[in-house]
């Protein structure tokens, strides 16, 4: 007999290991914002073994938009330190897979892409410092709104490698003034998921020009007594690996992320 794809509602309520079992089966293929009561949500880039240990380097000169939470060892599809039976081939809602630069399919599972030289990195991710600002009462629209979050491409270049350059992702959101100083003061202490934020207000100066059309993830609108919030987002490798083009790289698609074990609260 099959049985209906739980609702969002339902998934709100699933701890970790219950939640990656329904995305490993492909019962949800969707966001993960709001998902994984309270546990730290990754970021995933896959890439083989020659291109690897660059991209190391490559998070540790940007850490502020890469923060390295787990590496695998090559050929090894499962992260030991996040959790229990954490398989990077199946337990994401949804990948994208990237050949030289060049978005090619984004399927919902990757056992059949998977290489013994592949190498998997799980990246801090902006959605765990989400529920400590709902905690100290800060409203996050996307969230009521039941959407992605909205992520944008800025103008602000990265550290760069030999091979490995691109411009920094930032995500977005809408806050009131007082709130904004409190959320600074929230995720600044929280550096392996992106930190404080890396611009507050006109998004121009960063290279930004229409707020109602994210390069990815959802439109999230900005009311009239509200300023706009950017936080360095996990996202920023796969601009990267676009404009580098490596021969093979896995990544997350924007917004279904890993959820891990791991407790918001340890970070």
């Amino acid at each position: 007999m099959t049985h209906p794809a739980p609702s969002f509602e339902q998934l709100q309520r699933y701890e970790p290991l219950a939640l990656r079992q329904s995305i490993a089966a492909g019962a949800y293929q969707g966001h993960t914002s709001g998902l994984g009561q309270g546990r730290v949500q990754a970021n995933i880039v896959i890439l083989p073994l020659d291109w690897a240990n660059e991209f190391l380097r490559y998070c540790t000169l940007n850490r502020q938009a890469c923060p390295v939470l787990d590496v695998t060892a090559p050929g090894d599809p499962f992260f030991r330190n996040l959790g229990t039976a954490i398989d990077i081939r199946h337990d994401v809602p949804r990948y994208r897979v990237y050949r030289h630069g060049e978005l090619s399919e984004e399927p919902l599972d990757i056992g059949h892409l998977w290489q013994d030289d592949m190498v998997a990195f799980a990246i801090g991710c902006s959605f765990s410092f989400e529920q400590p600002l709902l905690e100290a009462g800060i409203r996050l629209r996307h969230i009521e709104l039941g959407r992605n979050v909205a992520m944008f491409r800025t103008d602000i270049d990265t550290r760069p490698t030999s091979r490995l350059s691109g411009k920094l992702v930032v995500s977005m959101r809408p806050m009131k003034a007082a709130a904004a100083i409190q959320a600074i003061q929230i995720t600044s202490r929280m550096p392996d998921v992106h930190g404080a934020p890396v611009h507050i207000g006109d998004p121009s100066l960063i290279g930004i020009h229409a707020l109602d059309a994210p390069d990815f993830g959802d439109a999230v609108p900005v009311a009239a007594d509200e300023i706009p919030v950017f936080w360095a987002c996990g996202v920023t490798p796969q601009a990267v690996i676009q404009a580098s083009r490596p021969p093979l790289c896995i990544t997350h698609a924007p917004g279904c992320m890993l959820v891990t074990d791991l407790w918001n609260s340890a970070l």
